[in-house]
Order: structure tokens, then sequence, then C-alpha cells
């Protein structure tokens, strides 16, 4: 945190400043630039100073956020949801939550997860095979299941903006 009179003369000497940051703030922004946390100026030296190529004041809706850009180590990030009421971004909050926790999962397990409709494709062509099986009526509505299953990974493609007929 800096106060007033270091604040002025960091910004008579065209350095920006951050006033009154709280500690997990300052935390990340050090994780960001690859800097350490100092408790004093005595003697800095380059390594424990961190870099970015650029930093700027940016407004999002009614608030102002600083953009760090090009940063030395980019551990931390910073994600800003936006919605028109808390339900919304409750939800969204959520969905990106479980997003990143798959994300984490796949990177710590270094296997592949399938997903976009696989798991559905094959449990299609195991109720396709099973209609084969099955004589009637009853295979004509397993066959019927089998489509429908077929169904959702196009589902899943054309929500995703991809084309469903090509992918599938």
């Amino acid at each position: 945190m800096i106060y007033n009179y270091p604040e002025q003369l960091l910004a008579d000497a065209g350095v920006m400043v951050i006033e009154h940051a709280d500690f997990d703030g300052v935390e990340r922004l050090s994780a960001v630039l690859g800097a350490e946390m100092l408790s004093t100026f005595d003697d800095p030296s380059a390594d424990v100073l961190g870099s970015c190529a650029g930093i700027e004041e940016i407004m999002i809706g009614e608030d102002k956020v600083i953009k760090f850009a090009g940063c030395q180590k980019n551990e931390a990030c910073t994600i800003i949801l936006r919605g028109s009421g808390s339900h919304i971004l409750d939800e969204a909050e959520r969905s990106l939550h479980d997003a990143i926790c798959v994300l984490v999962s796949a990177v710590k397990n270094h296997k592949v997860i399938y997903g976009g409709g696989n798991m559905e494709i094959r449990m299609s062509l195991a109720v396709d095979e099973l209609a084969k099986t099955v004589e009637g009526k009853q295979s004509l509505a397993i066959e019927a299941f089998a489509r429908a299953l077929k169904q959702l990974p196009t589902i899943i493609a054309d929500n995703a903006g991809y084309d469903s007929a090509e992918i599938v």
C-alpha cells in the first residue's frame, strides 16, 4: 500500500501506483508480474521486481479496473462476470467453476476426457446392436431410442456453433 507523499512522488515520476490494495490483490499481482512482495524499498534488486508490457485503467460497465498486459509470469488471472441479475451471475460462476475444475482435473491426471456427445454415440451404437437381436415391435422402439441418442451430439454441436452434419 502506498500513501499520499510517496504516491505523489511516484506519480510525478510517471509511475502508476495502486492505493489501498488488499493483501489478496497484492498476492495475485505478485503472481502475475513475477515479483516478490517487499516491506521496504531500501535496496530492491531487479530480480525481485516484476514487469509487464502495459498497464491501463479501463472501464467495465460502471467500474474502473486496472488491466495488466504482457505479464512476465501469468500465474494468476481475473475473470469478470457480468449479468442482469444475481441468479444469472451465480449460475455463470457455478458453470465457470465446473469448467475450471474439469480443466484442473484433466491437467493433473494427464488423461483425456472424451466429451461433446461421445458417451451418447457409444450408447447409441450399443442400443442399436441390441435392436438387431430383438424381434418385432420392440426392435423398432429400441432403434428409435438409438436414433434419439444420436441426436444429442448433433444438438451439442449445433449449440456450439459447429457444423453438426460434418462433425457427427
